[in-house]
């Protein structure tokens, strides 16, 4: 199953507010690079969570339990969102100079093109990062 890295500026939305919430409509995404990425998102792909902000680091992760769907404020149609279900909490948050200075994630949207919010992550990212944050691996 793929799965993928999204980004939330924790000000306006944390992974906390997830956790609380247990389920929200992913929304906010923009760039359309990033609405191509959530396009291809389907129910049971595994997202983890990145905060970005002061924070800087992959916190948690979450489920995408919800087709992709045009965004219900309207406005722009081309803009779409995906429902995610709060996961478990990293046991350690894995901080971007971390990532950065891996040799492993030098390929990694997240280092080469840092402003996407929405991004495929190769199974040996995400196995890796769960690694790093401790969680464990399914």
């Amino acid at each position: 199953m793929p799965s993928w890295l999204v980004k939330s500026d924790p000000e306006s939305y944390a992974f906390a507010d997830l956790e609380r919430e247990r389920r929200a409509v992913w929304d906010g995404v923009a760039n359309a690079l990033a609405l191509r990425h959530l396009a291809a998102m389907r129910p049971g792909d595994e997202c983890l969570v990145y905060e970005s902000g002061k924070t800087r680091a992959v916190v948690g992760r979450a489920r995408v339990v919800s087709a992709p769907r045009p965004d219900p404020a309207g406005g722009d149609a081309r803009r779409l969102v995906v429902d995610l279900e709060a996961g478990e909490r990293l046991v350690r948050p894995v901080p971007l100079a971390e990532i950065k200075s891996d040799p492993a994630f030098a390929e990694l949207p997240l280092v080469r093109q840092p402003r996407l919010s929405v991004m495929p992550l190769p199974a040996a990212a995400h196995r890796r990062l769960l690694a790093l944050g401790r969680a464990r691996v399914r």
